[in-house]
């Protein structure tokens, strides 16, 4: 075979696989967009103002999703604080002192297995070592299911970000006589730090929509609820109700629900990007 021949073939080859990998995302983005079509022209009509100011109503009557938005907020943030600084506890560990030792291998193995659990697993794990013990469901039970989440994203996203520091600011910070704790305070968190909460925001999308480990732990609540300690409505479980049910007027608010949940991850998703391309390009 001489050189124009390979030449030709290492062209026809080229196209082919360029001609299948523009159909492969030709075929996703029809599906992404027709969902996203389906989900804004039923949901638009159905995102009043009444969404925002009035409780999840009973059948054939009006109502808002008030209670729902705020019991998901309520868990949103706790099980951020709560995973967040055991996330970014570990991944420092990982990143600064897991080169020698037993334990960063064993933690890594695990954060890998949790990043790829079904959240429906960590629903009924909450459920069996909280809910059960406890003997109702509550929102605290919510909170914990939705901070196992978060940790093993946190756990990586900061071990990778600590990695992309330059080990030359942690050797100008040595060299000046700084401890290693000040060390990772004061230089490699604080260089990671755009990227680390690109992490954190991405958890937050990620949770934001979990329907399953909520039905396990926070159930629901058609009332307005300040009490962690109670059933707790919430967003997720609500649409998912909603929409399996056989009144008109639920469905219009499972259609709004699920836009909003839909807006906020998008949301978050670019900001994410935005915070991590800063990053990038600080680096």
């Amino acid at each position: 075979m001489n050189k124009f021949d390979l030449y030709s073939r290492r062209r026809l080859v080229n196209a082919l696989s360029l001609t299948i990998s523009v159909l492969a995302m030709g075929f996703g983005l029809f599906w992404l967009c027709w969902i996203l079509l389906t989900l804004l022209s039923h949901g638009l009509p159905a995102l009043t103002s009444t969404i925002f100011t009035q409780m999840t109503p009973p059948p054939g009557s009006s109502g808002g999703l008030l209670n729902a938005i705020w019991g998901s907020l309520m868990m949103t943030v706790l099980g951020t604080l709560i995973g967040t600084p055991i996330g970014i506890l570990a991944g420092t560990y990982l990143a600064e002192f897991g080169n020698r030792g037993w334990m960063a291998p064993i933690t890594r193995f695990i954060n890998d297995i949790l990043l790829s659990a079904p959240s429906i697993v960590i629903g009924l794990f909450v459920y069996e070592i909280y809910v059960v013990n406890v003997r109702h469901f509550s929102g605290w039970a919510g909170a914990l299911a939705l901070a196992i989440l978060v940790i093993p994203i946190v756990i990586r996203t900061t071990e990778n970000m600590l990695r992309l520091v330059p080990s030359t600011l942690r050797e100008a910070a040595a060299a000046l006589g700084a401890p290693q704790w000040k060390i990772i305070n004061f230089v490699t968190l604080r260089a990671a730090r755009a990227g680390i909460i690109t992490g954190v925001m991405l958890a937050i999308a990620r949770i934001s929509g979990e329907t399953a480990p909520l039905l396990f732990t926070a159930l629901n609540n058609q009332f307005w609820s300040n009490n962690m300690d109670q059933p707790m409505a919430n967003l997720p479980v609500v649409i998912f109700q909603f929409a399996m049910s056989p009144y008109e007027d639920w469905q219009h608010l499972a259609w709004a629900g699920a836009l909003l949940i839909t807006l906020s991850v998008l949301t978050l998703n670019i900001l994410a990007r935005v915070l991590f391309r800063q990053s990038a390009t600080t680096h």
